[in-house]
């Protein structure tokens, strides 16, 4: 079968909705480093090679959204899809502790194909999902670790990420914020965007109301608790958006 570095799901959904999972795969081509990086499954298994249970929260929100969505298929360690082709830490070679030692001498050439190979296929299909209509409302999903090593618990169970654009986030929170049950990070786990990612490649650039939703890893951690995070999150979303009036 050939590599395919991403898979779109309900293309002709008609909703504005376009939801993105640019972590959803630990996935290493069989073309990159023989189809390992050197680590074992535990480590693959872990938030440093993609976001664990987000691929699964995505599937099922654009369902009840009735959009589109476009997942990666390639491990955030064989190449970030959201990271700036200039940033730094495209190509990782320590995370979170993990020497990834498949990427350990990987230099200008290595990087340039994993680039071609993975990251810039996945980004001109998700530039032309954005571009099919010209009121897409862009909605990013990811997942964090509960705690990073030698680090504090975090204690959001979602946090929303936002940069510049507050038109969807801040309404978003405000509505969040109401559910008894619930911490919500703002700009937490992470503080807003870095410039060049996802969203501000596609979304912010484009003036479309987006907003980033960070989900922890041991909430989604199964197919019915993933389910029913869309189910939560799905008519919170559409509702936010029409008091909007965006």
């Amino acid at each position: 079968m050939t590599y395919a570095p991403y898979h779109i799901l309900g293309e002709g959904r008609p909703s504005r909705w376009l939801v993105t999972c640019d972590h959803a795969a630990n996935t290493v081509p069989d073309f990159i480093a023989g189809g390992s990086l050197g680590l074992p499954e535990s480590e693959m298994a872990r938030h440093i090679a993609y976001d664990p249970g987000a691929a699964g929260v995505t599937a099922a929100l654009a369902e009840r959204l009735d959009g589109p969505a476009i997942l990666s298929n390639f491990s955030r360690l064989v190449i970030d899809p959201n990271r700036g082709e200039d940033d730094p830490t495209l190509l990782m070679k320590l995370y979170d502790g993990t020497i990834i030692p498949g990427n350990r001498h990987a230099g200008a050439a290595e990087l340039e194909a994993r680039l071609d190979a993975c990251y810039r296929p996945y980004h001109a299909a998700l530039g032309q999902l954005v571009a099919a209509r010209a009121d897409r409302v862009y909605l990013s999903i990811h997942s964090f670790t509960p705690q990073l090593k030698g680090r504090p618990p975090r204690p959001w169970q979602i946090g929303v990420l936002y940069a510049g654009d507050e038109r969807l986030s801040a309404p978003l929170i405000a509505r969040l914020q109401r559910e008894a049950d619930l911490c919500v990070g703002i700009n937490e786990p992470y503080g807003g965007h870095l410039p060049g990612d996802a969203v501000d490649r596609h979304a912010i650039a484009n003036g479309l109301p987006n907003v980033l939703i960070e989900l922890r890893n041991d909430v989604i951690a199964t197919p019915a608790q993933q389910r029913a995070w869309a189910e939560r999150l799905a008519p919170i979303l559409k509702d936010v958006l029409a008091e909007t009036g965006l």
